[in-house]
């Protein structure tokens, strides 16, 4: 029919947007309070013992408030192109542990990168459960490009 509208497209889109975990900021609370409760606990003298618990628990702290600050970012994956936050990124890559997805990609190099003589930076997210429900997760392991054989062979047998 000729008259009749396109109800779906080659490939669906799939867009996520990454932002920081509540779980992970947590973590470093309390990694950052246990490490100076640690310090107070063992035998060292208290000379020793209070400054290198105030600086535990401040450098957890700092750790917590830098994940909390960081920006949201749109991921957007469409017929085998990927783009971050609107931008075309290279080697794009996917990889798993249980429910947390790691994603890393090189931006595209912009032409005048060679001018600066550097090379595009290697950037990453990390999705934590609570930042990424289960139909998010399927569809991220869905579009996300295929794994090559040699990202494949993690074996150590012989």
């Amino acid at each position: 029919m000729p008259n009749s509208p396109t109800w779906s497209s080659t490939s669906a889109t799939c867009r996520l947007e990454w932002r920081p975990s509540r779980w992970l900021i947590g973590s470093l609370s309390g990694l950052g309070l246990s490490a100076a409760l640690s310090l107070l606990a063992a035998d060292l003298p208290p000379l020793v013992a209070w400054p290198g618990a105030v600086v535990a628990m401040a450098y957890g702290m700092w750790l917590a408030r830098r994940e909390a600050g960081k920006p949201m970012v749109e991921l957007c994956l469409r017929d085998g192109v990927v783009t971050v936050d609107g931008e075309p990124v290279d080697r794009f890559q996917v990889d798993w542990r249980g429910s947390l997805a790691f994603v890393r990609w090189q931006a595209a190099p912009h032409r005048d990168t060679r001018q600066r003589g550097g090379s595009p930076r290697r950037r990453r997210l990390v999705w934590w459960p609570d930042t990424l429900a289960a139909a998010e997760r399927r569809e991220l392991r869905l579009a996300a490009p295929p794994e090559t054989p040699a990202r494949t062979a993690r074996s150590m047998a012989p």
